[in-house]
């Protein structure tokens, strides 16, 4: 698991959108900028190579370069928000698309639709998910990609707020895929809710309620 680093300015911009009062618009600036941080871990995370460049001098940079060719896969329809920001840091990037909803009677996670490069299983992938709370969805993601041919260890699940409940059992189940997370919370209540937690992150970025929260 991969933490941000907790500096004063990521916890300022987490105390202005974990408030319950907190506009749409501020909440999705704020949300992006933690995005942007998120995805520039993820990708750090990549393998790379040497590789030496000449510079407007003639002089020699030696550089480096990624090895591979990497795809994003947003769960629908969270995990969405994070696409324009990736697009913005790395133009052209191949993205697939996961639907999995939990069941309103069993609880559990189903799976939708699914839509990937045909390439996937030759690639790094960011799984863009930013709510890992239990862990159900996000696991049955990694299984959607592990049956499509792409390696456990080839995985970043990017992920903007986590439960310990829920790290503990990506760690236990899929202990190679990579997790990204700007913060980690107390602990899941009775209803699965993360604590203090952020409200349902969809909701308030796609601006379908008003403050992510009930009374």
């Amino acid at each position: 698991m991969h933490l941000l680093p907790q500096t004063d300015q990521l916890r300022a911009i987490h105390t202005i959108i974990r408030d319950r009062h907190c506009s749409r618009e501020d909440f999705v600036f704020y949300s992006r900028r933690v995005i942007r941080l998120l995805l520039e871990a993820g990708l750090d995370l990549l393998p790379f190579t040497k590789k030496d460049v000449t510079t407007p001098v003639g002089a020699t940079y030696h550089g480096l370069a990624f090895t591979t060719k990497i795809c994003a896969v947003p769960v629908i329809r969270a995990g969405e928000a994070m696409e324009s920001e990736l697009r913005d840091i790395h133009p052209g990037i191949r993205i697939g698309k996961i639907l999995i909803q939990r069941d309103k009677q069993t609880k559990l996670p189903h799976l939708y639709y699914k839509h990937l490069p045909a390439d996937i299983a030759q690639r790094h992938v960011l799984l863009l998910e930013p709510m890992l709370a239990t862990g159900g969805s996000a696991l049955a993601a990694i299984d959607v990609l592990l049956d499509a041919g792409v390696r456990e260890e080839n995985i970043v699940l990017t992920t903007f707020i986590s439960s310990p409940e829920g790290l503990d059992r990506v760690a236990t189940e899929r202990p190679r895929v990579k997790v990204v997370t700007s913060a980690v919370e107390e602990r899941l209540n009775e209803h699965a809710f993360m604590i203090p937690g952020i409200g349902d992150f969809g909701d308030r970025f796609f601006g379908t309620t008003d403050s992510g929260a009930t009374a």
